[in-house]
């Protein structure tokens, strides 16, 4: 799970690990990985409204711009990803992220949080997932009539991307239907029932 502390994402995070130990046959052998940035994006809510991802300055310097030379730098959501770990660690990819990571605060050379440096060491070498398994864009905006329906098919994964987490639209008490099948996780509104009183 990637997270900015500078977005209310923590409190879907946590609602994920719940939904995921409640119903996981063997929840002792789930792992959770957080991949979060300590410190504060101030212009977070520019760069998520602007369709670019790397700066005038990464597109000017022929040594970052080449990372893409004969690869696809395609979108894809790194809130939902199936990731195997023993290539991960033996290719050391999280030395790869860390490495951008260390360009970007020299350089500021990507937007938008996660999602640039995953490009960085992965376009062109990432595969979809089915809707079965990710049942992306539920997050649709909070206006009235924009909920989104389940895709067909079986459902394993209910992912909330977009903008319209379902904690912000039950807090506004402007709910679309499937945030009730969130709710019910949401450790923050149940936390009564873990306390020692």
């Amino acid at each position: 799970m990637t997270l900015d502390y500078s977005t209310p994402y923590l409190r879907g995070s946590i609602a994920a690990v719940l939904s995921v130990l409640q119903h996981s046959t063997c929840p002792e052998n789930t792992v959770f990985h957080f991949l979060a940035n300590p410190h504060h994006h101030p212009n977070l809510r520019k760069t998520i409204a602007s369709t670019h991802y790397f700066t005038a300055e990464f597109w000017a310097n022929p040594f970052f711009s080449a990372t893409f030379k004969n690869r696809n730098p395609c979108y894809f959501n790194t809130g939902v990803m199936v990731i195997d770990l023993i290539k991960w660690r033996k290719q050391g990819f999280t030395q790869k992220l860390e490495y951008w990571m260390r360009i970007q605060k020299r350089y500021r050379i990507y937007e938008l949080g996660s999602l640039p440096p995953f490009l960085l060491v992965f376009a062109g070498n990432v595969e979809g997932v089915e809707h079965r398994w990710n049942q992306h864009g539920l997050g649709g905006d909070n206006l009235e009539g924009l909920c989104r329906d389940l895709h067909p098919g079986p459902v394993s994964l209910l992912h909330w991307s977009g903008k319209g987490k379902p904690w912000l639209r039950l807090d506004a008490k402007r709910a679309c239907t499937l945030d009730n099948l969130w709710a019910p996780y949401d450790l923050f509104r149940h936390e009564s029932l873990f306390s020692d009183t």
